[in-house]
């Protein structure tokens, strides 16, 4: 089997930024076919993202949020990268194969988190005050 990214390693300018593109395409599909927590932070990404939009908020607040939610989504993807690679490398069960998944799930708590927190401060008190209004 040829190493995909070989044919890459020779290209230059277009050429490569096309094959880099394709590749980045590719390990998005697979995340989406093989990744059910990729799935869920998407589909809460696709949710979020209207509402942060129509957030009576700064731009500045606006992006922190959008962007809180692409991080999540960003170290998701590495986690999952690392998942796979320590799946390749061996089945068997090694406390340094659990730390290396461990590590990458806790990466992804903390991404999460900082999201919520970016939520809760910026988002929260506009909702607040939309439901007292409301009452």
């Amino acid at each position: 089997m040829t190493d995909p990214s070989a044919a890459a390693k020779g290209r230059r300018g277009v050429s490569h930024f096309r094959a880099a593109f394709g590749y980045s395409l590719a390990g998005f599909r697979h995340a989406l076919r093989h990744e059910e927590s990729v799935r869920q932070e998407l589909a809460a990404f696709t949710l979020l993202v209207p509402v942060a939009i129509l957030l009576p908020v700064d731009v500045l607040a606006r992006l922190v949020l959008v962007f809180s939610m692409g991080l999540v989504l960003v170290v998701e993807l590495l986690n999952s990268a690392i998942e796979a690679t320590v799946d390749r490398i061996s089945l068997e069960r090694h406390p340094l194969a659990g730390r290396a998944k461990d590590l990458g799930s806790a990466a992804v708590f903390t991404a999460i988190g900082m999201s919520a927190l970016c939520w809760g401060v910026i988002a929260g008190p506009v909702l607040v005050q939309w439901l007292s209004e409301t009452r």
